[in-house]
C-alpha cells in the first residue's frame, strides 16, 4: 500500500449552476472529504491508496463507500449500526462575486466522530508508505483528536511517513484551539502542508513563506514543510534546501478541493520516486486540472498531468 488516509467523507449536495439553495429544485450529490479526496487523487495518478474511516450502515453511508471505490481507492470502513450516528452532509452554493461561495454543514453526530484506533484497520497504516490526514479530523470530536494522535504515533513506530495538512476550517474551531491541538500532533508528523494564511492566522507565524517553513522545521523537526501561497504558488523546505513552484494557469470551474488535489499530486510523485521539486510540479499541475472539474475530486489522469507539465515546463529551481 502506497498511501492510506484517515478522515471524514461527507456527501456534498449542490444546486445546479449558481442557483441558491433555497430556489433549487434538484441537488447534485457527490462524495467529498479532504482525506478521501487525497486518496482518490493520488490513486488516479498511479499510487495504491486506501481510506480509513467510519460510516453509518445506511444507504447514505454505502453511497460514500461505493463512490470512493468507483474512483479507485479502497474504502476500509468500520460500519456503525448505532441509530444515534449518521452520515455527514454539506451543501455547497456556488456564486460569483460579490456573493461568493457558501458552504452549509450538516455533519453533527456523524458516525466518524466516534471512530477509535482500536476499531480501524490499522494494519494499513503499518504497511503503507505514507499516512495522510488533516486538521479537519481532530476538530470534529475529542475522540477523533485522540484517534488522529494514535494513528500518527503508530506511523512513527512502524516507519510510515506521516503527512499532515493543516487545512484550517473556521466553522469547526477557533485559531487558538486549533493551534494547541495541532502543535501537540506535530512531533509525530514528517511532512507538513500549510497554507500561508493558516500559518499566520492559526500557527501565529510571521515572515515570508521561507521564514515560516524554516521556523516550523526548526521547532518541530519536520522532514519537509510545504507552504502553499495561492496565486503565488508553493514553497518547500527540505534538508535546508528551498524549492519554489509557481501556479499553473487554469480556467476555474470549481475551486473546491484544489488543495487536496495539490497534496494528492505531490504524494503520487513521491511514491513514484520523484524529488520534492518533482512533487511540487505534480501538485501544481494536478491542482490546476482540478479547478476545471466539478466536484471535490481531481478526476484527471496521469497523462493529463504529464501533458500540463510538458506544456508549462516551469523551470523550477532544483
Amino acid at each position: 500500500m502506497d498511501v492510506v488516509t484517515f478522515g471524514e467523507t461527507m456527501l456534498r449536495l449542490s444546486p445546479p449552476g449558481h442557483e441558491r439553495i433555497e430556489q433549487a429544485g434538484e441537488l447534485d450529490v457527490r462524495a467529498a472529504g479532504a482525506e478521501s479526496n487525497v486518496a482518490v487523487n493520488a490513486g488516479r495518478l498511479g499510487a495504491e491508496t486506501a481510506w480509513l474511516s467510519k460510516l453509518p450502515e445506511s444507504p447514505l453511508g454505502r453511497k460514500v463507500a461505493a463512490a470512493l471505490r468507483a474512483q479507485g481507492t479502497t474504502p476500509e470502513v468500520v460500519w456503525s449500526d448505532d441509530g444515534e450516528t449518521r452520515q455527514g452532509l454539506y451543501f455547497l452554493e456556488q456564486g460569483g462575486e460579490p456573493r461568493g461561495t457558501n458552504v452549509v454543514y450538516d455533519r453533527a453526530d456523524a458516525a466518524v466522530t466516534t471512530a477509535t484506533a482500536d476499531e480501524l484497520a490499522t494494519e494499513f497504516v503499518e504497511r503503507a508508505g505514507y499516512l495522510h490526514t488533516s486538521g479537519i479530523t481532530p476538530a470534529l470530536s475529542e475522540t477523533l483528536e485522540a484517534t488522529t494522535a494514535d494513528l500518527l504515533e503508530l506511523a512513527q513506530e512502524t516507519g510510515t511517513t506521516a503527512t499532515f495538512d493543516v487545512n484550517y476550517r473556521s466553522k469547526l474551531w477557533n485559531p487558538e484551539d486549533a493551534r494547541a491541538t495541532l502543535e501537540a500532533l506535530f512531533p509525530d508528523v514528517d511532512v507538513l502542508f500549510v497554507a500561508e494564511r493558516d500559518a499566520k492566522e492559526v500557527l501565529d507565524r510571521e515572515g515570508d513563506a521561507e521564514a515560516v517553513a524554516r521556523g516550523l522545521t526548526d521547532e518541530f523537526a519536520f522532514g519537509t514543510v510545504v507552504v502553499t501561497r495561492g496565486d503565488a504558488g508553493a514553497l518547500a523546505v527540505r534538508n535546508d534546501d528551498v524549492f519554489e513552484q509557481p501556479t499553473v494557469e487554469t480556467e476555474t470551474h470549481d475551486p473546491i478541493g484544489t488543495g487536496d488535489a495539490f497534496v494528492g499530486g505531490y504524494l503520487a510523485a513521491r511514491v513514484d520516486g520523484g524529488s520534492v521539486a518533482d512533487a511540487l510540479e505534480w501538485g501544481a499541475a494536478t491542482a490546476a486540472l482540478k479547478r476545471t472539474v466539478p466536484g471535490d475530486v481531481a478526476l484527471v489522469t496521469r497523462e493529463e498531468v504529464e501533458a500540463v507539465l510538458a506544456e508549462n515546463d516551469s523551470g523550477i529551481d532544483r
